[in-house]
Parts: C-alpha cells; structure tokens; sequence
C-alpha cells in the first residue's frame, strides 16, 4: 500500500464509500466470459461470424452510450442487444434481446470472483461501527443482483446507484444522496474505487472525500488531478491501515 497524503489518514473515517465494480470484484474477466457466451449463442442463431456480432455489438454500445451518455441507462446491456439486433437487419426482436440480455448477465455472474479481503474488511467494519454505502453506476436490478450474489445483501448499510441518483459518477449527485442517507458523524469520509477519474477525482471534488485506488491488472493508475490519496492492491492492506488507526 502507498500512502500519497499521510495527513489525510490522521482518523478514522466517520463513514466510507464503496465503488462495485472493478473495485470489490475484477470486471474483465467476467465481461469476456459473458460477451463470449452471447457471441457463440447469436452466431449460431443467426448464421453469422463472430467478426460480424463483435462489430454490430461494438456500434450499437457506441450509439447507446452517446445517446444516454451520464446515466444509467448507457451502462444497459438489455439496450446494447436490442440495438445490436436492429444494426444487423433484424429488428427489435424483444424476446430475443432479454435473452441475450439474460444470458450475458447469468454467465457475468457466473464468473464474477470478489477479491480476497473483502468480507472480512466489512466485518471489521461493521465491529467498528463505522457506517459504510455502495455507490455505483448502472441500474438498480443488476447491481442489487451482484450484491446479493456475492452475499453482501446485508453487510452494507446502504447503497446507491446511477439509476437512482439520476446521474453516473463523478457527478456530484450520487455522492450526495450517500451522505444524506448516511448522516455520518464528522466529516471524515472515505472514497474506495478504481476509476481515477469517476471515483477519486470525482468524491474529491465534489464531498471532499479521502480517496484510496484500488490497483490490479487493466486499472489507470491515477496521477495529477486523478491521484488518490493511497493506493493499494489488495484488502488486505486496506484493513491493516484501519486496524493501525484504530489503535492511534
């Protein structure tokens, strides 16, 4: 671990606030997973190379994400198939776009492996009684789903998402609803995330949040106006610094 600013880590945080994905679970490998079984079911449905799904599905998650560009809604893999579906000459085809849909996330899941450390970092967490929120992108149903998956259902106090904030990170008003469902104690709140730019620039700028970057293969490691506060590979680490501030 690497602490950049050892000032900010004075005190222990009165509340701390966790980004889903990528940060608590690696996102790759389960995206590749689950791209892959919806290529092998649409090129055997529909006859085609997989050159041609790759590039029907990479148009319309660009047509998607420009046109809903900050809101959840832009994350939706329901909308990308659906659009694929369109872009390849075959209409909407809605029963067909849930099931892509629902095999994409059924084979995330299924591949979704949570870092070591976490469940027992939430613990320690709560034995301190330092309160504790998701906040994430996309909507509410999948990001719900991931959590009860990795049997964190009832480890944090509250969460939040894009869906329901109206906005992605790093605008201001997902990290503001936290707050004001949490009602922390002092002013002391930590940012865990590992997108330099959404996570750590964005709760530092917007609720003056102590941020930390969780590092691993595939994550920008944020520098200039994107540096965290600290940095660290695993949660380990994480909890070691909790444990020593605990005991200043």
């Amino acid at each position: 671990m690497k602490v950049v600013n050892p000032d900010r880590f004075t005190r222990l945080p009165n509340a701390i606030l966790f980004d889903t994905d990528n940060t608590l679970y690696a996102y790759d490998p389960a995206h590749a997973a689950a791209l892959s079984a919806v290529r092998e079911k649409a090129t055997k449905t529909f006859s085609i190379e997989p050159s041609d799904f790759d590039r029907a599905y990479s148009n319309a998650r660009e047509q998607v994400k420009a046109r809903l560009q900050g809101t959840a809604s832009s994350h939706s893999r329901l909308l990308y198939m659906q659009r694929m579906l369109e872009i390849m000459g075959l209409g909407s085809q809605i029963l067909r776009a849930l099931d892509f849909e629902q095999t994409y996330w059924r084979t995330f899941l299924g591949n979704a492996v949570l870092f070591d450390g976490v469940k027992e970092l939430l613990d320690e967490l709560r034995l301190m009684s330092i309160p504790t929120a998701i906040v994430t992108d996309l909507t509410a149903q999948i990001q719900f789903r991931k959590i009860v998956y990795f049997g964190l259902e009832n480890v944090f106090d509250f969460i939040v998402t894009s869906e329901e904030a109206g906005f992605d990170k790093p605008n201001a008003a997902p990290f503001t609803l936290a707050l004001e469902k949490m009602r922390p104690d002092g002013d002391c709140i930590w940012m865990i995330g590992d997108n330099p730019v959404n996570d750590i620039r964005g709760a530092r700028e917007k609720i003056n949040a102590v941020t930390l970057q969780k590092l691993h293969s595939g994550v920008e490691k944020g520098q200039g106006e994107t540096a965290p506060d600290a940095y660290f590979d695993t949660f380990a680490e994480l909890r070691k610094l909790i444990l020593g501030l605990a005991d200043t």
